[in-house]
């Protein structure tokens, strides 16, 4: 009798017995200014109401590095939401928040930036979206091709985050380094007599990089728009010359269901 009571007390204890795994999730850290500056942050739930991130930065330059998480994509900019604990000399930095639980932070609209220093507030050593910003391995690119005499060519390519916004990324050749190429998608095809109207301003090319980046959530109209929509959307892209040549199309590729 005494055996079974034992093993009924142990049987009791054990069903008591509290989980205490912890979740966690990682985003990788691009680098941005300073060649060679890599790095991962860590979201750690530490509790119902309170979550830990940790940053580990890979080649950091010595001193402390401001670090903060923003609201929207990198792409965008956004203002601080939370400030954190500074990068220290050993390239780490820990924060324990109680602003955002760790449920929230793994689907938020945010990213990650460290900065070379309060002294240089431009100068970004390190950033990456998180949560719903993450970039998943859904895309799909278009050609954008020659018109006319410019020499300019290149691709559009789509590309689908967790939360199911676009980030578009337009590559050109031919640009000439340090002038700037205004970017639209227009609705119809390249062959729509006169020319559909503008339903999206992207970020101008860069004629140094040959770059430009955008999220897109809405049109300008407001109108939301995922990357689903976008693989059958009637539009199509043009780059055009400079900012006050906007008749001069120099480049052009239909997308979606054209």
């Amino acid at each position: 009798m005494l055996s079974v009571m034992t093993a009924a007390i142990l049987l009791i204890a054990g069903g008591c017995k509290k989980d205490n795994t912890q979740q966690s999730t990682s985003y990788d850290l691009m680098v941005k200014d300073v060649l060679g500056v890599s790095g991962k942050v860590t979201f750690t739930e530490s509790s119902s109401t309170s979550a830990i991130i940790d940053i580990v930065l890979v080649n950091a330059p010595s001193g402390t590095h401001p670090a903060n998480l923003y609201m929207n994509s990198a792409v965008e900019n956004g203002a601080i939401i939370i400030a954190l604990n500074p990068v220290d000399a050993s390239g780490k930095s820990s924060t324990t928040i109680t602003a955002m639980t760790y449920s929230a932070l793994i689907a938020y609209d945010g990213y990650i930036k460290v900065l070379s220093s309060t002294a240089e507030p431009s100068v970004i050593l390190a950033q990456g979206d998180i949560g719903g910003n993450v970039i998943t391995t859904t895309k799909k690119s278009y050609a954008l091709n020659l018109v006319g005499v410019f020499g300019v060519s290149g691709t559009a390519l789509f590309e689908k985050r967790v939360n199911g916004n676009t980030l578009l990324t337009v590559s050109l050749t031919g640009m000439i380094p340090g002038d700037s190429y205004p970017a639209t998608i227009n609705l119809g095809s390249i062959a729509s007599v006169g020319g559909g109207p503008v339903v999206k301003i992207l970020s101008n090319v860069s004629g140094t990089t040959g770059k430009s980046y955008t999220n897109i959530q809405k049109l300008d109209g407001g109108t939301n728009i995922t990357y689903e929509n976008w693989l059958v959307y009637d539009g199509y892209l043009n780059i055009y010359q400079s900012p006050v040549a906007l008749a001069n199309i120099i480049c052009h590729g239909n997308i979606g269901s054209n």
